[in-house]
């Protein structure tokens, strides 16, 4: 009967149940035609069902003995094929189509439905007076597999019933408890390109998978209507050809919502791959973070159908356009660890290069609850923020590259350069590597960092940005660092820096704890480095001892720092120092400290003395102060090696040759005119020289006219201790000015440079200098009363003091510099009659005239003892008791 029926050919799509099948025919110029056809005289048994919430009274079935297995007999034996397919006739109203199937093997044909009534699986329906030919031999196969007991007529039949695990409650749970194994598993529907529910075998949990990493375009809804998205049938007959009901192997990778992400395997390959490699999906980056494996392949294949403009990407731009990278990968040597993403190199040229990670995001402040984002401020001592320590898990992130990479050489490959924007230079960004470990994942993988959220359309990322993305979903998931439900660690850090008072507080721990621990922050200079000693949690400013090191240039930066040039080998200094120490752990030996609370003491790098190093190589000399220390043998040597070698400051070093000095015997005079503008609680005082005087003045009447004329805006000043300003005197006249002290932020101390006086002012009397007014040097000089001395009774110097005071303020004089003593002018004041002024002081018995030895000052000597003896024999001031000088005076019981 069959065989007198007309044949048609199609390919099977989907099996329904062990008597249904849905056949899709031959495309005619747009989507293939699908039947479904029942098998003609036969009933399968059916399968479960879930209930639908959707309908009312729904209700869960169970499946009947060996209804799975006839669904699957006919799934193994027909899905995919191409088979012919005649229909015997339709069932009025309903439409149902019933026939015969048939796969051709060679040059016969095999009947579907006598094959699976061989096996038992189906019954046949028994009706009619005369059955036909063909449903006489159905019956005679089903008495056959009742009398062997086959199928559904087995004495087990009852055990055939599936147990149908219809949703997972807890789909964490149980992502957990099976990660990373791979389920046998058969598809069962194509929701849309990307999206698939299968059975996961052998234990039947029905489970809704979308593939991870991919997206494939869908169907949206508006409203009740359902709008397709561009290829969206298109990217699912794709996946529905290839997958439906086909038997794959199933990776769980992650959650999302109820439904599981997953890796779908056929044995033809990854079909997440393929839909990207035809243009039906593009990468995410939320799912490519669980991915197990093949992160490249899928990159490379959107990669693939991008530049080939398939489909989704045909009307693709690139995002950015590409920037020219010379020595895309190179090696060098780690100098410093800049926070927490970025990286100072240095090549095999030498040059250096600063490398930021890339597509990582380093430690930042939290939004505070009101949605604020916080910011690091300090009012009460009005200091500079300090991120490192103040931003949690900055400080980690940073001590964790830098106790890895500092010193050690590692891999760079540039993935983009990120032009300047928001005020922020160009950045060059890279995945940097050592012995293959990614350094960004590692950060990240200890919750130290995050990975950077790129736009979807952003082509500038890290070449290894999926394992960034995994590195995250582990720390997030072992709740490490940035994820962790603890409190951040607080660094609560005392800066000496600067801080006098601070830091003597400080003086007497370091000393007495020896040798401290400590890591070099900053280098300033070949002996002045910033340092933080983790154990005392303060920060410092330390000054290595023993040397004389050469000063380093300064470089004009954004904030306009005036560049000094350095001295000779001060940069080479700086380099040496820098090499040696920036950011390695070191230990300090304090000493002492200086008045402006900087730490003095000895550097031990790797046991090393950084002093003796520094005059080792030249680049230091030695300070009379390493004398009464124990490394000053050590340093003598070095030094004397260094003038051998003639390395770096002794380039041009000579031996001395012996010369015969010939001491002097006449004082010489040279007198300048000078006017004494300020007195000192000393016998010292401030002059102007008198030849200059015309430019001083027009100098201020330049500084008046030019401020009368243009008055500066009170308070806008912010004074620094150093700076150079222009203060309002008691005469309403300007007077340049230098920045002494901030006493606070309403009082400043000023000294007035032309002038030698000090005065504490409110700062809306202080302004900045013009800087046309910074050139000419400071006209106040100081200088000191050579050949007396004060007296010790506090009375009595006061007494001097005045007198000396009124004798000199705002007079016109003829100084000499008498002699020098550290790097100080003592000088005699003589007025125009010729009176001494020193002479005077010890003819009135005010002052003590000192002991001098140099033979061309003993001339001038004598006259001054004269001058004594004349105040000693008349009683006068400090001799009114007689002469206070003699330890044997008869006056205190002591014999001649």
């Amino acid at each position: 009967m069959a065989k007198t029926l007309q044949m048609n050919r199609g390919i099977v799509k989907q099996v329904l149940s062990g008597d249904s099948v849905v056949i899709r025919g031959q495309p005619r110029g747009g989507p293939p035609p699908e039947r479904q056809l029942c098998l003609s005289n036969v009933n399968a048994p059916k399968l479960a069902r879930r209930s639908n919430p959707n309908v009312e009274g729904s209700v869960e079935t169970r499946d009947e003995p060996f209804a799975w297995e006839a669904r699957e007999f006919l799934r193994k034996m027909l899905i995919g094929k191409e088979v012919l397919f005649s229909v015997e006739y339709k069932v009025p109203g309903t439409g149902r189509e019933y026939g015969c199937i048939f796969l051709e093997k060679g040059d016969e044909l095999e009947n579907v439905t006598e094959a699976i009534v061989s096996e038992g699986l189906v019954e046949v329906r028994r009706g009619g007076i005369k059955p036909s030919d063909d449903q006489t031999k159905l019956i005679d196969l089903e008495e056959m597999a009742k009398t062997v007991a086959k199928g559904k007529w087995g004495a087990d039949a009852s055990d055939h019933i599936r147990a149908i695990t219809w949703n997972v409650e807890n789909p964490r749970h149980f992502l957990d408890a099976n990660s990373g194994k791979e389920f046998n598993a058969v598809i069962e529907h194509v929701r849309d390109g990307c999206t698939v529910r299968a059975f996961l075998l052998p234990d039947f949990y029905h489970v809704t998978i979308m593939l991870t990493g991919v997206k494939c375009p869908m169907i949206r809804r508006d409203g009740d209507k359902e709008i397709p998205e561009p290829f969206s049938d298109e990217a699912k007959f794709f996946t529905e050809s290839r997958l439906l009901q086909r038997e794959v192997k199933i990776i769980l990778e992650g959650v999302s919502n109820q439904n599981f992400l997953g890796s779908i395997i056929h044995p033809a390959g990854n079909i997440a791959e393929l839909l990207l490699r035809e243009g039906f999906a593009r990468c995410v980056d939320w799912s490519m973070a669980v991915l197990s494996k093949g992160h490249d392949k899928l990159r490379s294949a959107e990669k693939f159908a991008r530049e080939k403009r398939l489909r989704m990407w045909k009307d693709y731009v690139p995002s950015a356009p590409l920037v020219p990278i010379k020595n895309k990968e190179f090696t060098g040597k780690v100098i410093e660890c800049v926070n927490a993403d970025a990286l100072v190199i240095r090549t095999v040229d030498g040059t250096q290069k600063k490398i930021h990670l890339s597509s990582l995001r380093s430690p930042r402040l939290l939004p505070k609850e009101d949605g604020t984002q916080d910011t690091i401020t300090n009012v009460k001592d009005n200091r500079k923020p300090r991120p490192l320590y103040e931003v949690p898990y900055m400080f980690e992130a940073r001590e964790f590259l830098r106790k890895k990479l500092v010193g050690k050489k590692v891999n760079v490959k540039i993935d983009y350069i990120k032009p300047p924007s928001d005020g922020f230079p160009e950045k060059t960004c890279a995945t940097v590597t050592i012995s293959g470990i990614n350094i960004a994942e590692a950060l990240i993988s200890k919750g130290f960092a995050t990975a950077l959220r790129h736009r979807q359309d952003d082509d500038q990322r890290s070449s290894c940005y999926d394992d960034l993305l995994a590195a995250e979903t582990r720390a997030i998931k072992n709740g490490k660092g940035l994820h962790s439900k603890k409190d951040s660690p607080i660094h609560r850090v005392a800066d000496l820096s600067g801080e006098p008072t601070k830091a003597k507080q400080f003086l007497p721990f370091l000393q007495r704890a020896g040798r401290s621990s400590g890591i070099v922050e900053f280098v300033a200079s070949g002996s002045r480095l910033r340092l933080y000693l983790p154990k005392e949690t303060c920060l410092i400013t330390f000054l290595v001892a023993g040397i004389s090191c050469p000063r380093a240039g300064r470089i004009v930066t954004s904030q306009g720092v005036i560049a000094t040039e350095g001295e000779p080998c001060g940069d080479e200094a700086l380099s040496f120092t820098k090499d040696l120490c920036m950011q390695r752990e070191v230990e300090v030996q304090v000493e002492a400290i200086d008045k402006a609370g900087n730490f003095i003491g000895w550097l031990f790098v790797d046991n090393t003395n950084l002093s003796v190093s520094l005059v080792e190589a030249g680049l230091s000399q030695v300070h009379f102060t390493a004398e009464r220390s124990n490394f000053y043998h050590q340093l003598s040597q070095a030094e004397e090696q260094a003038k051998l070698q003639k390395l770096k400051l002794w380039a041009n070093y000579e031996e001395p040759k012996e010369i015969v000095v010939v001491e002097e015997t006449e004082r010489k005079c040279n007198y300048k005119k000078v006017i004494v503008t300020e007195t000192k609680q000393t016998l010292s005082f401030w002059a102007q020289h008198v030849d200059s005087g015309g430019q001083l003045e027009k100098l201020m009447d330049d500084l008046h006219n030019e401020l009368s004329s243009s008055p500066p805006l009170p308070g806008s000043y912010s004074a620094r201790k150093g700076d150079l300003c222009a203060a309002l005197f008691v005469d309403n006249n300007w007077y340049r000015a230098r920045v002494e002290g901030v006493a606070s932020p309403k009082e400043i101390h000023v000294f007035y440079i032309d002038y030698g006086n000090k005065e504490v002012l409110p700062v809306s009397k202080l302004c900045p200098l013009p800087s046309a007014f910074h050139s000419f040097p400071s006209q106040a000089h100081e200088y000191n009363m050579s050949f007396i001395e004060l007296p010790k009774d506090v009375e009595q110097v006061a007494d001097a003091l005045e007198a000396f005071r009124t004798l000199v303020i705002n007079r016109q004089f003829m100084l000499n510099v008498e002699y020098k003593s550290q790097g100080q002018d003592y000088v005699t004041l003589v007025q125009e009659n010729g009176d001494d002024i020193a002479k005077s002081l010890v003819t009135d018995g005010l002052v003590t005239v000192e002991k001098r030895k140099e033979k061309r000052l003993q001339k001038l000597m004598e006259e001054y003892y004269r001058a004594q003896d004349v105040a000693r024999k008349a009683r006068v001031n400090l001799w009114r008791y007689g002469d206070f000088t003699e330890d044997d005076a008869r006056e205190f019981g002591c014999s001649a």
